[in-house]
């Protein structure tokens, strides 16, 4: 997420739950950290810019305690990464603590009006103007002052609250920003990713929009509208121990080497014993797929990447007309709905600010929305007429890795089902597409068997300042996949082309100093792909290719050369972009980069 709520009430010490909150909540981007808790009717708050070790070491000074506290690690977007704009936030008179997630888009006028009326804010920050407004409303009853103060705030917020007044609850209210209450036995607990409740609790409560939480260490009421909701209390079935390092030096290389497994889990699940595809939350709920005759696939970042490919597949194989957005664009278009047309929305959080409003414009306009999810229980889940789960489980590294891979096979057993649906696939030929499928695991396998290479070739190139990308067809996403990965990790500028641009405009950068990706698996494309590198060598660029193994043919072109198995074309998007992450890794590494904590980047974006 683009900033972290924990919270926690309870009889436990606050400073242990709050911290570890904290640190679980880390992996996904922050530039500041705080606590804030309340100890016999007094408030007390502890905050620090930089990482969460510079908290822990102020609070090392201190004695905390009290068993009411939230806590939070900011990502900026208003106001620079300090102390006084890190949260939590005080009310004017100091009587109110809040914490936020999200943008508050009148912030301006709210904080106007209070000035005149003699507040004084010490910070720049949007979300301090909650706890003031919060304060003015305030007589006795913090659930109604922040019930008063939520239907003043424009934007998307997700926001906890505790008070003097009110010293043994926390209030929390969500609009548009993920919130999870964690239940417990004489305890509860509140964050905004479930992973910092996964230490102490697998049951959970997911807050929808325009809903507000009274949490005490007994008891958890939830309204909307000033009347109570029941909900449903959702068992997490995947065990923290899944979100360690489990010996590796980072979370993204423990990732990396996670696909194998992710792609064997996706295969048990989605295939049957009669090597039939099946999506059990789709086929109960999308009885209309048999119809479609468009799909349009929206996404963000790499989760686009898997749509473009997804797009060849799609119409390969179910002729059906397929188109591709990017979701903050997706979402400003006038979109025109004919009759039998879906909506494919890919992340991996569930959660993705711009992702969920293409959604939720989609079905103003009376679009079905078929999500390709990871997080059960997300917004996305919830809010989608059907779901496929991409059965990755956590990813902590900023840089998507396993799910990038989970969701290209889950698309391509998606083509498989639509295909038979339809009847543009053939039994025989959906048979071998899924007798293909299940070699993935094993030749992800051998790929990761042989890192030492791809290490070597990082080694050879770390201090490039810059690197192009070029493939062709199925592979031209896994250009952009492979540039993303590296800017990512290491901030160098990486751009991906389709092979066939290159004459177009890119050619102009290739001299003798620029390494050239080239993604040149056997394909229908292959001798295109060829005449494109032999383009680059003419112009003395340095060449890295992806090759099928016993290609001795591109061996004269290379520079350095990684092979994959020899796959389907098709599928070779699954095993190229592999090398790629590595590649991306070890170049990081070599820079002393955070890999798993890229500067400026989140998770996912919670914020448009």
């Amino acid at each position: 997420m683009m900033c972290g709520i924990v919270g926690y009430t309870g009889p436990r010490g606050m400073e242990t739950i709050l911290l570890v909150g904290l640190e679980r909540l880390s992996y996904r981007g922050y530039d500041s950290s705080g606590i804030a808790t309340i100890y016999n009717g007094e408030l007390s708050t502890w905050k620090k810019p930089g990482k969460i070790r510079e908290l822990e070491a102020t609070l090392k000074n201190f004695t905390i305690k009290g068993h009411v506290g939230i806590g939070h690690t900011r990502w900026a977007t208003h106001g620079e990464p300090n102390e006084l704009n890190a949260h939590p936030h005080l009310g004017n008179e100091g009587k109110v603590a809040a914490v936020h997630n999200g943008i508050i888009e009148n912030y301006t006028h709210i904080k106007q009006k209070l000035s005149e009326k003699g507040h004084i804010f010490r910070s720049v920050s949007d979300s301090e103007v909650i706890p003031h407004l919060i304060e003015t409303y305030l007589n006795g009853s913090l659930e109604s002052a922040v019930e008063k103060t939520v239907k003043e705030l424009e934007g998307s917020f997700a926001i906890a609250v505790i008070s003097e007044s009110d010293p043994d609850k926390i209030v929390v209210y969500r609009k548009g920003s993920p919130l999870i209450i964690g239940v417990g036995k004489g305890e509860n607990f509140i964050s905004s990713d479930v992973n910092a409740l996964m230490p102490h609790t697998k049951e959970v409560i997911y807050l929808d929009d325009d809903e507000m939480a009274i949490i005490s260490k007994e008891n958890v009421i939830i309204k909307k509208s000033g009347n109570i909701v029941q909900k449903k209390v959702n068992h997490i079935s995947w065990d923290a121990a899944q979100a360690e390092k489990s010996g590796y030096d980072h979370y993204m290389l423990k990732e990396i080497h996670e696909q194998a497994t992710v792609s064997r889990q996706i295969i048990a699940k989605s295939i049957s014993k009669q090597n039939k595809v099946g999506f059990k939350h789709v086929e109960s709920s999308m009885t209309y797929l048999e119809k479609v005759n468009r799909f349009i696939i929206q996404a963000c970042g790499t989760s686009w990447h898997s749509g473009l490919v997804g797009k060849y597949w799609l119409e390969q194989y179910a002729r059906i007309p397929t188109e591709v957005d990017i979701s903050s664009e997706f979402r400003y278009r006038h979109m025109i709905s004919r009759e039998n047309e879906i909506i494919i929305a890919l992340s991996q959080s569930g959660e993705t600010a711009d992702t969920l409003a293409c959604i939720r414009e989609a079905k103003s306009k009376f679009f079905n929305v078929l999500s390709f999810v990871n997080s059960k229980g997300s917004t996305m889940d919830r809010e989608s007429d059907g779901v496929i789960y991409t059965h990755s489980g956590p990813e902590i590294g900023v840089a998507s890795t396993k799910n990038y891979i989970a969701q290209l096979i889950s698309l391509y057993l998606f083509t498989i089902f639509i295909g038979r649906l339809k009847g543009t696939l053939s039994e025989e030929k959906a048979d071998k597409m899924i007798q293909s499928v299940k070699k993935i695991p094993e030749y992800i396998d051998s790929i990761l068997g042989n890192t030492d290479a791809i290490k070597t070739i990082a080694d050879k190139y770390y201090l490039s300042r810059e690197f192009v990308f070029i493939g062709r067809g199925v592979n031209y996403p896994t250009a952009l996949e492979g540039a993303l990965k590296l800017k990512e990790i290491s901030y160098i500028h990486a751009t991906g082309y389709p092979a066939g641009e290159l004459k177009h405009g890119p050619i102009a950068l290739i001299d003798a100093k620029l390494p050239v990706v080239c993604i040149a698996p056997q394909s229908d494309t292959y001798n295109k792909m060829i005449a494109n590198i032999e383009e680059v060598k003419a112009r003395k660029g340095k060449t890295i290719i992806i090759a099928t193994e016993g290609d001795t043919q591109i061996q004269s072109l290379a520079d350095d050369i990684i092979y994959i198995p020899s796959f389907c074309h098709d599928l070779t998007p699954i095993l190229s972009v592999i090398p790629l992450q590595l590649f991306a890794y070890y170049i990081a590494i070599k820079l002393d980069c955070d890999v798993d904590q890229p500067r400026n980047l989140a998770k996912s974006v919670t914020v448009e």
